[in-house]
């Protein structure tokens, strides 16, 4: 496993486990308990995902020391706009059975109340309960916005990053922000026909890898941190099987030339943020 220093000098396993839509507790600790196994030692779980307390279980089940697991779990919005950032947070520390959570983010920039939010975190974070704090879903204007009122620089903004959908613009001002870019929903979450693009086919006979190892690959050499979900352990082995091999300057244009703006998910532009 490779792994990223954020800007506070938290090391972060490059390659995370997302456990989105697994609500079903003996699920998500079966597929938690199977990435670790295979070698995965980064969860990214959520308060809205309802598998924290699965994905608590399944860490303590699984034999691997605390120490070695970087967990990471969000703030949803109705905290956000009830104030309740703090008896949010402890709520996920007691879910996951955990003293202290590696990466705690706000899930999405709710408007008024966001910067608010990001204020409370930085408490939290000064307490030493957090190793690092950062956002998700937060364009360029969100993150200038904190700036505003906080010197604390988001460790990770974690966006919807997937080859027709690439956010040049905000990657590029993370990146000089010193903040990481983690990926959510990096293969489309299944809504497309990925797969079956003709550049990912020829690299993927190329390198004798999978067009989804193309697309990590691509991801790792951009310096983003994909989150891939998967509960077959084949896949979760193949997902983590990317760093033994380098596409060349060219193959990465030609992945990059892939980019449409193809959004599947949520848009914050005109998200009403429930």
């Amino acid at each position: 496993m490779n792994y990223v220093t954020l800007n506070n000098g938290v090391k972060i396993p490059q390659i995370g486990l997302g456990v989105f839509r697994l609500p079903e507790e003996e699920e998500a600790v079966r597929t938690v308990k199977m990435g670790l196994e295979n070698g995965y030692r980064h969860i990214d779980t959520a308060t809205i995902y309802q598998n924290e307390a699965a994905v608590g279980r399944a860490v303590r089940e699984s034999g691997v020391p605390r120490d070695e697991i970087f967990i990471t779990t969000k703030v949803w919005n109705d905290k956000q706009r009830t104030g309740e950032v703090e008896a949010s947070f402890e709520a996920s520390l007691k879910a996951l059975d955990t003293d202290y959570i590696d990466l705690y983010l706000v899930h999405w920039p709710v408007p008024a109340y966001f910067k608010n939010t990001w204020k409370k975190l930085e408490k939290i974070y000064s307490s030493g309960k957090i190793r690092a704090v950062g956002v998700s879903n937060f364009r360029i204007q969100d993150l200038k916005a904190l700036e505003e009122v906080s010197d604390l620089v988001p460790a990770v903004n974690q966006i919807e990053l997937q080859p027709y959908f690439q956010q040049y613009e905000l990657v590029e001002y993370c990146e000089s922000k010193g903040i990481k870019v983690e990926a959510w929903g990096p293969f489309t979450a299944g809504k497309t026909g990925l797969f079956k693009e003709p550049v990912l086919v020829n690299l993927s006979e190329k390198y004798g890898k999978t067009p989804a190892q193309i697309i990590l690959r691509f991801d790792v050499q951009r310096g983003i941190i994909p989150l891939p979900k998967s509960s077959s352990p084949a896949r979760q082995k193949e997902n983590l099987d990317v760093f033994d091999f380098e596409l060349t300057n060219e193959e990465m244009g030609m992945l990059k030339s892939m980019d449409c703006g193809g959004r599947v998910g949520r848009n914050p532009d005109n998200s009403d943020f429930e």
